[in-house]
């Protein structure tokens, strides 16, 4: 039985902010919207941020994430960061629909398909490539995810047409993200002539190539035909080595080998149940991934395409382990109808087990013993069937684990970075000096402050680690960063600062500089202008 429509958004919205608030969780300004704030906050206004080099880079230009953010900055006039979270959490719901869609089409009921969607809601980390399959942050590759999801829903339904608007829509956010779908759908509907609906995808195109057109005097191009120089590679090998698929694979290749054997076993024990026409999806997007791993490897680690850095085909994995426990969880539902509660238990353990910890092989053992309690209380919410404790024992099933997991595994996703002083050090550079003033962090090596301090105070970082993340992107930027980090990725005698034309250097408290006179100060942070005077 399918549930209300009204239900299925309610019940939507409410896992979304349990997936929200609770777990996997979001954070801002802690990973990649450190680097797509400064290039937001510039394009808005060329004068801020005029001299920093993150913000004089932007590369945006092949996603709708700016165009959106700036209409719903125009309408609305909120932040820009209270747009991005409220986008990152409706899109969230938007999968979740997505997700539920999928379950119904595949044969579920209504609950069992919202369990589906909250067990997945749950995220996991595709360590290697450095991906989730849950973003914690409102980056593109965060709000393409969904609509894909939801476009999946779509064609188990039989909404080919809406599918394809959805996973255009992915594909405007985040073309990489999209396109190892969109590769099955335009293939599946040309088989199956429906090439009509080809039709809207083309249009998702169309509107890229117009976007950026009209960005066109923002766009730092790159010779996709080019192979990266050894002076490159050697730099993205250091600053961003999960493209490069050597440099992680021994390491977790006997998790992917479990994980893909789990997928495969649950596969094959609702294959039956899978209609003829979802098989070549489900079973296409982890085939796909499994292949990125010596696509990449053939394509950047030998043929040295400098492409692929930015299509980051690795990536994909994340199909592999986002499906398997797709497949895990339709299998436990399935076995359990079939009162097989010792299979429904096993293949619940496997799902709730993912999203702990990155490796499913080196689980402590506290977080099997979570995740068999959480498997144990929902094979137990799966078994009392059509009782009247059938409903609230689901629900309980839907949410416990959003708690569970994080309060009694104590599986924490990110670290806390923000503080009040850090933001009061912010405040103070954004009030009292020069909008182009120049600052340099001095002593917190690649720790996450700098970014943090970039967006809230609107003044220019010399050099930060994790601003160097666009050297996947621009040859240009890493031609700049590289030098600039080598000079100041250890501290440096205080007259160094000087000479680089670095106006404010920051320090840790613990590491003041006993002979000049700090400018600004706190509990955590002393600041010291390269023309500081001795004190007497």
């Amino acid at each position: 039985m399918i549930a209300p429509r009204s239900l299925v958004l309610v019940c939507a919205l409410v896992l979304a902010a349990l997936s929200f608030f609770e777990f996997p969780g979001h954070t801002f300004l802690q990973s990649d919207t450190q680097i797509y704030m400064p290039i937001l906050e510039h394009l808005r206004d060329s004068s801020v941020l005029a001299n920093d080099l993150v913000a004089e880079y932007p590369h945006v230009s092949f996603t709708i994430y700016d165009e959106v953010l700036f209409a719903l900055h125009f309408v609305t006039r909120f932040s820009f960061e209270h747009l991005l979270l409220a986008q990152e959490f409706l899109y969230r719901a938007v999968g979740i629909l997505g997700i539920y869609l999928l379950g119904t089409g595949l044969g579920l009921s209504g609950r069992y398909a919202m369990l589906l969607a909250a067990i997945l809601s749950l995220g996991a980390t595709v360590n290697g490539p450095a991906v989730l399959t849950v973003e914690y942050e409102p980056v593109p590759r965060g709000f393409a995810l969904p609509f894909v999801l939801l476009a999946l829903g779509l064609i188990a339904r039989h909404r080919w047409d809406a599918a394809a608007i959805a996973a255009g829509i992915g594909f405007l956010f985040h073309p990489p993200t999209a396109l190892a779908f969109i590769g099955i759908y335009l293939a599946v509907s040309l088989w199956t002539r429906r090439v009509d609906v080809d039709v809207l995808l083309v249009a998702a195109g169309a509107v890229m190539f117009a976007f950026v057109i009209a960005q066109r005097a923002f766009v730092h191009t790159e010779d996709i035909f080019a192979t990266l120089t050894p002076w490159l590679e050697a730099v993205q090998r250091l600053r961003a080595s999960y493209n490069w698929v050597e440099t992680w694979i021994s390491q977790w290749a006997w998790h992917y080998i479990a994980v893909t054997a789990v997928g495969a076993v649950a596969c094959w024990r609702c294959w039956e149940r899978i209609p003829q026409g979802m098989r070549v999806f489900l079973m296409g997007l982890p085939v796909i991934g499994i292949l990125s791993i010596p696509v990449s490897y053939l394509f950047l680690s030998k043929m040295k395409l400098a492409v692929m850095p930015q299509l980051q085909p690795g990536r994909y994995l994340l199909f592999v382990t986002f499906m398997a426990v797709l497949f895990a969880a339709i299998a436990a539902i399935h076995a359990a109808a079939r009162a097989r509660y010792l299979e429904t238990f096993l293949f619940f353990t496997f799902c709730f087990l993912v999203p702990m910890e990155p490796n499913v092989l080196t689980e402590s053992l506290a977080h099997y013993a979570v995740a068999a309690a959480l498997a144990g209380l929902t094979t137990g919410a799966c078994y009392l069937g059509t009782t009247s404790w059938s409903k609230p024992a689901l629900t309980i099933a839907c949410i416990a684990p959003f708690f569970v997991i994080p309060d009694v595994g104590h599986v924490r996703n990110f670290a806390q970075v923000h503080s009040p002083d850090l933001d009061a050090l912010a405040g103070w550079a954004r009030t009292s000096t020069e909008p182009g003033a120049m600052f340099q962090f001095a002593d917190v090596g690649q720790r996450l402050e700098p970014g943090i301090f970039r967006t809230r105070s609107l003044r220019a970082i010399y050099a930060d680690w994790k601003g160097g993340g666009q050297v996947n992107y621009l040859k240009e930027f890493a031609e700049v960063w590289w030098p600039r980090w080598q000079q100041v990725r250890k501290t440096q005698p205080f007259e160094t600062y000087g000479k680089l034309k670095i106006d404010y250097v920051v320090y840790l408290s613990a590491h003041r500089l006993a002979k000049l006179k700090p400018v600004y100060q706190n509990q955590s942070y002393v600041v010291y202008a390269t023309g500081a005077r001795m004190i007497p």
